[in-house]
């Protein structure tokens, strides 16, 4: 996660994770002149749509409050879905063995996109095989 992405969320896990949640990952996006902040929640029971009505209320007071991003912004909540985006090493733990597509922040081998298996997380990083090359787990993944 980028620098302002992990401020946001050290400030705001605690607040969904006060509701009963899991605050699963955030994306700081900045399309066009106004970011969207998009949080990512989880819960064992799964998530409606009034839970993400719920936090996007508390979480909304804390930003009101805290002010991290400057102007005006979108703030969106949502579950992670079922082709989830993975933000934490933890996370791929559960995936090991799972077709994946990861995108990077930096090219690897003149490229940035890449498909293969999660063959598992080595080091802090994760590794995957694809049939041109193997992702080291010293590559950071987004």
């Amino acid at each position: 996660m980028a620098g302002k992405e992990s401020r946001l969320s050290e400030l705001l896990t605690p607040t969904v994770e006060s509701l009963g949640f899991e605050l699963w990952g955030l994306e700081l996006l900045s399309p066009n002149r106004r970011p969207t902040l998009r949080l990512f929640i989880e819960a064992d029971t799964g998530v409606s749509v009034d839970d993400c009505a719920k936090v996007s209320r508390h979480v909304g007071g804390v930003l009101d409050v805290e002010d991290p991003i400057a102007g005006d912004y979108t703030l969106e909540v949502s579950s992670p879905g079922i082709d989830r985006l993975l933000f934490k090493v933890d996370q791929y733990g559960l995936y090991i063995g799972e077709p994946i597509e990861v995108k990077l922040r930096f090219p690897f081998e003149g490229r940035r996109r890449f498909r293969g298996w999660l063959m598992g997380i080595e080091g802090g990083g994760c590794g995957r095989s694809c049939r041109r090359s193997r992702l080291s787990s010293s590559t950071q993944t987004n």
